[in-house]
């Protein structure tokens, strides 16, 4: 790093931290406008900010492990989400933005009556704000700690130092600005990222060792380049013959049939949640709600991967030698090894970025569930907002403390993908069903949490050889369904006053809320899920056209680029006219 890498870098950390100060006494007046911005953020903004959040300083180096191994078709693990995020932008966008919650936790003690609801919303609070927001920022501060290490030739024994001054840092405005600071510094902070992701490669693109995307070509094998993943007839297990990522039957239709809707993970939960729900309750209105949340889906799958696809490619000619737990290096190397001083800057700034992106809204949305769902809800009812701004303020720096002791224990980035995935398997079910069925309650819920683990610790401990992921979805999805469907007839239904208060707001019509329905004939409900449904498909095929053709694009293969394109161009033109005539 020269004194010019060191410039750019030290102002891109002033300017993030003059946003958080410049945005702290708008946040200090209130809980709703610490975690909501006020209700009133455009599209754009909050779409934006979505997708600097799921752009963390983990996801280039996760997908490099991906494509190292696998090749491009390895990018599956989460490509198939797809088919819940599109889920999203169509059914519940504008549900969540209706709800009026300040939490998607708040949500439950909304949908749900007793002390079931009021345990579930308790429960998911610190399960969510502090175990799992843990696990995330973890494997976040892990990828930066590697990017460290790699760059600067940091000791091990003292990366970690390091990222808890970043971590801090990222608190320290956090807490000052609430989501205000928060989401203007994602705009900020998804620019820089992008343009260092690409201008990276670009470079290693044009070095004579890799000769541009025809020596990429020319240089590693055909399976590298494949979109999708090669389907076996026979067997269990996940093949990594010649790399190829290839899958038994059973296993694809896991990935692109069970996972999306099923498991919860972050930034892809069934039926929306955490942070994207938090967006979608801030956005304006519900149309700002629908199309932040579809920029957000489409910028996510189609923008960000590719400059991080061909350097993972690139990486497996410059660094053909790394151990199989070692591949995301090869990211981290590129950037060491061939950056010329002030581009190394710009990188490094970059990744900050990325690293800070998602350690901010982590630590703002985590700490959301602590104070309103926990602090505010069960310990101090009756405080002033001054009074819990304050508190969300001291939360968040014990957020942070918590999830560097998490980064300690995690060893694989991808691995944490996995666990979360398995851990959750089943739940996603219920996520979605409960805003579209009267018969779920919060035991429905709560079992549905529980099962997986259940499922998931017999698995590992007894047929770890014979079950692995994603095979092992079948097993666990399955085992949940049964369990919280089980309990779901085996309790009592939600008090039918809680059903009908909430119907009159959310009123989400369909036949299964039918008999609330019927008891609230002033109230219309919607009725248009036939369009619905078709949006959603328009929407998967226009989030996958965009992906292809933007590689087929990349790849020189510009008649099947052309294909795709026109897919995609049918496909939004089919939203654009939909969504007019549906929403103001």
């Amino acid at each position: 790093m020269s004194l010019l890498d060191w410039i750019i870098v030290s102002i891109y950390f002033l300017v993030s931290l003059g946003i958080g100060i410049a945005y702290s006494k708008r946040a200090g007046t209130s809980t709703r406008e610490f975690f909501l911005s006020g209700r009133n953020l455009p599209w754009w903004l909050a779409g934006t900010s979505m997708v600097a959040t799921t752009f963390a300083a983990d996801t280039p180096l996760a997908v490099t492990e991906l494509v190292a191994k696998h090749g491009i078709a390895g990018n599956w693990l989460w490509w198939n989400f797809v088919f819940g995020g599109t889920l999203t932008v169509f059914f519940f966008a504008r549900l969540w933005r209706r709800a009026g919650v300040l939490t998607d936790v708040e949500f439950i003690e909304l949908r749900y009556s007793g002390k079931a609801a009021a345990f579930l919303r308790g429960f998911r609070a610190l399960y969510l704000g502090l175990f799992m927001n843990s696990i995330i920022m973890g494997w976040v501060n892990l990828a930066m700690a590697s990017i460290l290490e790699g760059v600067f030739g940091i000791p091990p024994s003292q990366v970690f130092l390091y990222v808890g001054g970043c971590l801090l840092l990222v608190a320290i405005y956090s807490a000052l600005s609430g989501l205000w600071g928060v989401v203007i510094t994602d705009a900020f902070q998804f620019i820089l990222a992008m343009l260092g992701t690409t201008i990276l490669a670009v470079i290693v693109l044009g070095l004579p060792s890799i000769g541009g995307v025809g020596g990429l070509i020319a240089q590693l094998p055909d399976w590298a380049f494949q979109f999708t993943p090669t389907i076996e007839g026979n067997g269990d297990k996940v093949s990594t013959m010649g790399g190829t990522f290839a899958l038994t039957l059973a296993a694809f239709l896991a990935y692109v049939g069970v996972q999306w809707w099923a498991a919860w993970y972050p930034g892809a939960e069934p039926g929306g949640g955490g942070y994207v729900a938090q967006r979608m309750m801030s956005a304006k209105d519900e149309r700002h709600s629908i199309l932040a949340t579809l920029w957000f889906t489409v910028a996510h799958y189609c923008l960000r991967p590719w400059p991080w696809i061909l350097v993972g490619l690139a990486s497996l000619v410059l660094y053909p030698n790394l151990a199989p737990d070692a591949k995301r290096l090869g990211y981290v190397y590129a950037i060491r090894d061939y950056l010329p001083s002030g581009l190394l800057g710009l990188l490094i700034a970059a990744f900050f970025a990325a690293y800070m992106s998602t350690i901010a809204t982590q630590l703002n949305w985590g700490t959301s569930y602590l104070i309103n769902d926990f602090y505010r809800r069960f310990l101090k009812r009756k405080k002033d907002e001054r009074h819990y701004v304050l508190a969300s303020r001291l939360v968040t720096l014990l957020v942070m403390v918590i999830s560097l002791l998490m980064t300690l224990m995690i060893k694989t980035i991808s691995g944490a993908w996995v666990f979360i995935i398995e851990a959750s398997a089943g739940l996603g079910l219920v996520l979605i069903l409960r805003w579209f069925w009267w018969r779920v309650n919060a035991w429905s819920e709560i079992s549905a949490m529980i099962a997986p683990f259940i499922a998931y610790g017999y698995i590992h401990l007894f047929h770890s050889t014979t079950i692995q992921f994603p095979q092992s979805l079948f097993y666990i999805v399955s085992f949940t369904t049964i369990v919280w469907l089980a309990t779901t007839y085996l309790t009592k239904p939600t008090e039918e006053e809680k059903l009908l208060e909430f119907y009159r707001r959310i009123h989400p019509g369909g036949i299964l809320w039918k008999p609330i329905a019927a008891k609230l004939p002033e109230v219309k409900g919607d009725s248009r899920y036939f369009s619905l449904f078709l949006d959603w498909i328009a929407g998967i095929l226009l989030v996958y056209t965009t992906l292809f053709g933007i590689g087929k694009l990349i790849f020189g293969d510009y008649t099947t680029a052309l294909f795709f394109f026109f897919g995609a161009l049918l496909a939004g033109g089919f939203i654009s006219w939909d969504l007019t005539r549906r929403i103001e």
